[in-house]
This record gives C-alpha cells, sequence and structure tokens, in this order.
C-alpha cells in the first residue's frame, strides 16, 4: 500500500458512497487494513480530502497550457469547460474541489494568467475572471450533481421549466466571457471611469 493507491482507492469509495459517506473507517474495511494505518499516509481527514482533491482534478491540471498563437476568448472557453468536465467525473467532485487550494498547480495558474495578460487583458481583470469563472464553475456542478442526485421532479411546478445544465452553464460562461472582452476592449476601466 502507497499513499497512491489510498487516494484511489478514495475516490472510488467516493463514487460509490458520496462525499458524506466517505470515512477513514470505510477506507480502511475497503483496503483491508486498520483504520490507525492510514495516518501513516494522512495525518487527518482533511488531508486526505485534499489530496483526493487534488487527484480529482488531474485531469484539468494536466491539460494543454495555452500558447502565444491561442485566441485568449476560445482558450478561456475551452479551460472553463475543462474544469467542469474534471468536476463532473466525480461523484460530488465539486463539493470535493470546494474550498480547496492548487498549492500544487501554482506554476499552470501563473502561466495562465500572464497568458491572458500577454493577450491584453489587463492583470487584475484577468484575475477577477479566472476566479469568477472558476466559482461559477464550482457552484453549477454544484447545482447539477445535486439534481442528479436528487431524482425527484414531483415537486416542480408545471409551468416551471425543466433545467438544461450544460446549456445554462455556457449561457452564463458566455456572460462572464463578454463582460471580461468589454472590459479588455476598454484597458480595464470601468464603464464609470470612462
Amino acid at each position: 500500500m502507497n499513499r497512491e493507491i489510498v487516494v484511489s482507492e478514495a475516490l472510488d469509495l467516493l463514487d460509490e458512497v458520496g462525499l458524506d459517506t466517505v470515512s477513514t473507517r470505510r477506507l480502511a474495511k475497503r483496503l483491508g487494513v486498520e483504520q490507525p494505518s492510514l495516518y501513516w499516509y494522512f495525518r487527518t481527514k482533511k488531508d486526505l480530502l485534499a489530496a483526493m482533491a487534488e487527484a480529482a482534478m488531474a485531469p484539468h491540471a494536466t491539460a494543454p497550457l495555452p500558447t502565444s498563437d491561442d485566441d485568449w476568448c476560445d482558450w478561456f472557453l475551452d479551460n472553463t469547460r475543462s474544469f467542469r468536465r474534471t468536476l463532473l467525473m466525480r461523484r460530488d467532485g465539486a463539493r470535493l474541489h470546494a474550498g480547496s487550494t492548487p498549492a500544487g498547480d501554482l506554476d499552470r495558474v501563473r502561466h495562465k494568467m500572464d497568458f491572458l495578460v500577454g493577450s491584453g487583458v489587463p492583470e487584475r481583470d484577468a484575475q477577477m475572471a479566472m476566479l469568477t469563472a472558476g466559482r461559477f464553475t464550482v457552484g453549477s456542478v454544484l447545482e447539477e450533481q445535486a439534481d442528479a442526485g436528487s431524482g425527484d421532479d414531483s415537486g416542480l411546478q408545471v409551468d416551471m421549466p425543466v433545467i438544461d445544465h450544460e446549456s445554462a452553464f455556457e449561457a452564463g460562461l458566455a456572460l462572464i466571457l463578454g463582460g471580461l472582452v468589454h472590459r479588455a476592449a476598454m484597458g480595464g476601466a470601468s464603464p464609470r471611469e470612462s
């Protein structure tokens, strides 16, 4: 047994039982070990959850970084969609990720920020757009995964439209990008400042 096996099994357990039911006791039973042996790899459940969140983000964290040849708008959309797809790969992926810090991903984040700034997006706007898109994505996936778990549409009013999560996500993402394009065209000045 090693740290990677523990994390992999923990993610499989997450997919089977959901975040609320993941416990070190269940994980130890799954691994065929005594619960205290897990502390060799993770001192606390919080440490285990952080490692799970980092591992769950691997598909997004290993996606190609933008190059100077990329259109920044297309890249911004693709990057945010990649983040969404990755969160959706795991049961309760948004809840697992929420509040985590991409400590091992800081060089990638810096590269992405440098790319946006180098493409003409004011630095503060690039920071806020990345933060906004990330939080919007986590919230969208959180809602989508909560809906997937309920399976009960009986409480909906007859005139209440069914939510197409992907279309709603794309519409919100387009609004975020539209605002960023507008701000970049203005050089970062707010409409009241110009």
